[in-house]
Parts: structure tokens; C-alpha cells; sequence
């Protein structure tokens, strides 16, 4: 699909790739090597190394080997164009929205059970986390949204110990 046949406000918000960093990078670590030493110990063809070292782009599985090679994520070579603060809140209720196992009202329920506990309890938190909690499917939930579960769940704990601590609860 190109750029023209996406809407306006999504086409320029993708991640570009750094190239030149890349390349530089691969420079960098080959060091001394000859290009055929390091494409090989890199796993990937001479040519493909020597492209990918001038700036060409390369094809996903030699790019996730050129980074093992380097020793960094992959994600250290993509550059936002534009992003977007996500609130704890918006992004649990996101997270739940898009469970195939929940109804659309029975997401909606607890979106809106999960924003009226949260705007009543919510406050400004600094330090550790207090609360502490096992999400089986942690290991499909986007990035980001355990550590944002834990502060809502903290900030909920919270506000329950001052609750408890002056009586009302």
C-alpha cells in the first residue's frame, strides 16, 4: 500500500528506519574485518553486509541478524515521526476492548467500572511499586501496559490504605 492510499493523518506516522546509524554502527563493530569475515560471522551474505553497510535497507531476517551481530534491539534503529501519550487508564481499557473473549458491552462494563475507580482513586505517585500483580496474558499484552496496570493498581492501593488509615473504609 503506499503513502497515497493511506489516510492523511496516518501517513507520516510510521517509524522510519535509521539507515545511516546502521550502517554506521556496522562500520564501527567490523572494525579491521574484512567485509567477508564479518558478513559471515554476522550470518548474513557479503552483499547483503556490504549494502545494508552503505545504507541500503535490508530484508527483515538479515536486519535481526545484523543486530544480534551488534549486540542492540532492533528497536534502537527506529525513529518515531510522531507519538502519542497514552494514559495507564486508556491503555487498560484498550488492552480489554480488544480481548476477543469479552463481549463489546461486557468490555465496555468494565471500561467504564475501571475509569470511575480510577478517577476516584487516582493521585500523583512517586517511588517503588506497593502492589504487585500476575497477568497470565502478560506476554501478549502490548508494551508498556504491565508497567501501567502496576501504577494504576499502585495508585488504587494507595488511596485504599488512606481510606483505611482515616477510618472511612
Amino acid at each position: 500500500m503506499s503513502d497515497k492510499a493511506l489516510p492523511r493523518a496516518a501517513a507520516g506516522e510510521i517509524e522510519r528506519l535509521d539507515l545511516a546509524r546502521l550502517g554506521a554502527m556496522l562500520r564501527e563493530r567490523r572494525g579491521s574485518l574484512s567485509l567477508r569475515q564479518a558478513a559471515a560471522d554476522a550470518n548474513v551474505s557479503f552483499s547483503t553486509f556490504s549494502r545494508v553497510e552503505g545504507g541500503s535497507q535490508p530484508d527483515l531476517t538479515s536486519f535481526m541478524l545484523l543486530c544480534a551481530w551488534l549486540g542492540v534491539p532492533p528497536s534502537d534503529f527506529f525513529a518515531p515521526i510522531a507519538s502519542r501519550e497514552q494514559s495507564s487508564i486508556d491503555a487498560a481499557i484498550s488492552h480489554l476492548s480488544s480481548d476477543p473473549r469479552l463481549a463489546p458491552a461486557a468490555a465496555g462494563k468494565i471500561a467504564d467500572m475501571l475509569r470511575t475507580m480510577y478517577d476516584a482513586l487516582a493521585q500523583n505517585i512517586t517511588g517503588q511499586p506497593v502492589v504487585a500483580c500476575h497477568l497470565r496474558a502478560a506476554s501478549v499484552l502490548r508494551p508498556g501496559v504491565p508497567e501501567r496496570l502496576n501504577t494504576m493498581l499502585s495508585t488504587m492501593n494507595s488511596e485504599l490504605e488512606r481510606l483505611v488509615d482515616s477510618g472511612r473504609l
